[in-house]
């Protein structure tokens, strides 16, 4: 098995490598009636593209998507939605000093290892890549959970991270970095562009907020929203942690201040609290689905580092190319995708259960 595939009831499989002539996904299981075309898809497309400024790898993608199935007249039709996208800007030639060579950071080794054989144009299945069709995965997940406002964005980059008290939703748009906070962004223009120049990256800390999630969705023990949220952000490239709520904050807490406090309201409950990020006993609360991840810093660098062939001698690396000093930052697009992938399947899950 190759586990291509993600999701209970939406589900949806990619394909394609890096430096072959296309990507793609099939979503299966999306309920019929649900207006779809491209362009409810494309902008989410846009804005995880690469090229877009200086911050970002300069490989030049448009990322233009193509349904191929499961709508007729703009309008899903209950069976397989095939979604297209070419690769147009490959240079494999860049990677022709590493085809017997292994990058350190990247999965060259544990490729070879498992297969026996590697695609090393980009990294081929590993590449990052992949995660454009999970973006337009996620498009069509989105239309599912229509109910539901999902906003990710950037909270750290290098170890410098955001103010809280400097948040400021409309900012995001307004710089390259997803940051709300407007002095963050001004610090990280330096700090990302210092290690572009270096040859070397930084990593992120991606915030991901779901809002208007209904009570309910979830499952106890071995469906649980958070342990599928957290393996659904972990299958990302190069996230190598996820927390829930306060997460690892929440060891360092008192059980009262750990606790949610209710009070009765005319709405439900009135909660003091979100520690639990949302969801409690597997199950979603009907307060903000919260999720942070971590992005290790990008293994494609210019700095020399110690390695070996596939003969198992030392070598160095130098890994050429078009790379971004800071995947978190393109990553930001892919972390709501996954969102809205997991909230879909379950909200699907929960309707089929408890109707």
């Amino acid at each position: 098995m190759s586990w291509n595939t993600f999701g209970r009831v939406l589900r949806f499989t990619t394909w394609g490598e890096s430096h072959g002539p296309a990507i793609g996904a099939v979503v299966d299981g999306c309920p019929p009636g649900i207006a779809l075309s491209e362009a409810d898809i494309q902008p989410f497309l846009d804005a995880r593209k690469p090229g877009q400024n200086k911050f970002t790898t300069q490989r030049k993608e448009p990322d233009a998507v193509r349904i191929l199935s499961g709508v007729f007249k703009g309008e899903t039709t209950g069976t397989p939605i095939s979604l297209l996208i070419e690769n147009t800007d490959q240079r494999s030639k860049d990677y022709s000093e590493i085809a017997n060579t292994y990058r350190p950071g990247h999965a060259d080794y544990a490729y070879d290892a498992k297969y026996g054989f590697r695609d090393y144009r980009g990294g081929g299945r590993s590449s990052a890549r992949e995660t454009a069709m999970r973006v337009a995965a996620g498009a069509v997940a989105r239309k599912v959970i229509g109910e539901v406002r999902i906003l990710a964005y950037v909270a750290e980059i290098g170890g410098d991270r955001i103010d809280p008290a400097n948040f400021d939703r409309d900012e995001i748009a307004r710089n390259p970095f997803w940051c709300p906070d407007a002095e963050a962004a001004k610090r990280w223009e330096k700090l990302v562009d210092d290690a572009r120049k270096a040859g070397s990256s930084l990593g992120a800390v991606v915030e991901c907020v779901a809002t208007g999630v209904p009570p309910g969705w979830g499952a106890p023990v071995y469906a649980k929203l958070d342990s599928d949220l957290a393996g659904g952000m972990m299958s990302i490239n190069a996230i190598k942690g996820v927390e829930i709520g306060d997460g690892f904050d929440a060891a360092r807490l008192t059980g009262e201040q750990n606790a949610d406090a209710m009070s009765p309201s005319e709405n439900g409950p009135e909660f003091a609290a979100n520690h639990a990020g949302g969801i409690a006993g597997g199950i979603s609360t009907g307060q903000p689905v919260v999720c942070r991840v971590a992005f290790k810093p990008t293994s494609s660098i210019l700095t020399p580092v110690a390695s070996i062939d596939r003969e198992g001698k030392a070598t160095e690396v130098r890994t050429k190319g078009r790379h971004d000093p800071c995947v978190g930052i393109r990553g930001t697009p892919v972390v709501e995708a996954m969102m809205a992938l997991v909230l879909a399947d379950h909200k699907l899950l929960h309707r089929a259960q408890c109707g």
